[in-house]
């Protein structure tokens, strides 16, 4: 048999470059450090985000503690615009004002954004319905003053109507629930009414049932034109989001119940609405934060004052946060503008907490509807 040779096996020190990992010259290798990188500067723009609140939280905090902590004699001494209010009673007034108006918005609004989401997604035709996203998206583009113009030269003369037939309608049911007032010899005298309901009205002046909540008074430079101005205003937001959430309903279950005799409203009812309900809250909740810091179309549109109670169809009652802090802030200096920086530092708390309940009622509601699978 021939002999079978086999090869020399070379004997060579192993250097330091046959034991480095192969896998640093690697293509993933360099993605990998990319991929640090990335995600480090994604972390820093995440915590810049906080940083800024935290700033804007420490600005307002140190710049309106003159106003927050100054005695009420101070404040009215000082800050003519208070009316003879101290810090907190006008801080709440405002924000009464504030949140009548964003909650008008909302009841106006909503149902009206998820009725056009529904029909823009599962109604219309493709045509149809692509004409009327691109309408509501324009809409949300349109600056807030020249909603605050066409309220006022527009809205204004078709709302008298409306508002003076609602008044004409509820206010004898008012006057039924609560009782009638007249002024004799300078004092109220009070007659007829429901028992406890009667009590109430005339102990509280700011229960929604005083006889007189719903009395108009022209011109319609009320909160409820602020709030139908709002709730135009909100409308657009609310609508884009929902067509959204609805668009991600599980096509395989509205298919499915179709097909088992559902008919459309039904599929709605028991498939879109409870998958989006979630988004349906969150689209609301950003509306609500939209409506709370809105300054110039109420500015314009609303006969201000700082009263606490329920008429809404009547000017001078009324006004937000945002607008007093527009309205008194050129001619502000000194205490005057801690004051309505401290406002602002109120409203900004305000808005934080919306928000965060917002989120823990979105996060709540996605346990159960879906939309986190």
């Amino acid at each position: 048999m021939p002999a079978t040779h086999t090869p020399a096996v070379i004997d060579r020190p192993v250097s330091d470059r046959d034991e480095r990992p192969h896998a640093i010259w690697s293509p993933v290798a360099r993605g990998s450090q990319v991929d640090k990188i990335f995600r480090w500067m994604s972390s820093g723009a995440g915590a810049m985000i906080l940083v800024l609140l935290a700033a804007v939280a420490i600005f307002l905090l140190l710049s309106s503690k003159n106003a927050l902590f100054a005695s009420s004699s101070t404040i009215i001494e000082n800050v003519e615009f208070a009316r003879g209010k101290n810090f907190w009673q006008f801080a709440v007034a405002a924000l009464f004002g504030t949140m009548l108006a964003s909650i008008i918005a909302l009841i106006i609004a909503v149902p009206f954004a998820v009725s056009i989401a529904l029909f823009i997604s599962h109604y219309a035709p493709r045509r149809l319905a692509v004409f009327f996203g691109s309408i509501i998206d324009l809409l949300a583009a349109i600056p807030s003053v020249v909603f605050g113009l066409w309220g006022m030269w527009t809205l204004e003369p078709l709302l008298r109507p409306i508002f003076t037939s609602i008044a004409t309608s509820l206010t004898p049911v008012f006057e039924f629930i609560s009782g009638t007032k007249e002024i004799v010899d300078g004092q109220e005298v009070w007659s007829g009414g429901l028992p406890g309901f009667s009590t109430l009205a005339q102990n509280f002046s700011w229960c929604p049932l005083q006889p007189d909540a719903l009395v108009f008074v022209p011109p319609a430079r009320n909160i409820m034109m602020g709030g139908v101005i709002l709730a135009v205003m909100i409308l657009p937001i609310i609508t884009s989001l929902c067509r959204e959430v609805f668009l991600q309903s599980p096509r395989l279950l509205e298919e499915a119940s179709l097909a088992l005799g559902a008919t459309r409203y039904e599929m709605i009812k028991m498939v879109v609405l409870p998958h989006g309900r979630s988004g349906i809250v969150s689209a609301t909740m950003l509306g609500f934060g939209r409506a709370l810091g809105e300054t110039m179309a109420l500015l314009m549109v609303l006969s201000p004052g700082l009263m606490i109670n329920f008429k809404i169809f009547q000017p001078g009652q009324h006004s937000t946060i945002a607008s007093q802090i527009a309205l008194r802030f050129p001619e502000s200096s000194g205490l005057s503008s801690d004051f309505l920086v401290a406002l602002g530092f109120i409203l900004f708390i305000i808005t934080f907490l919306v928000n965060f309940v917002a989120r823990a009622i979105v996060s709540r509601y996605a346990e159960f509807s879906g939309a986190n699978a």
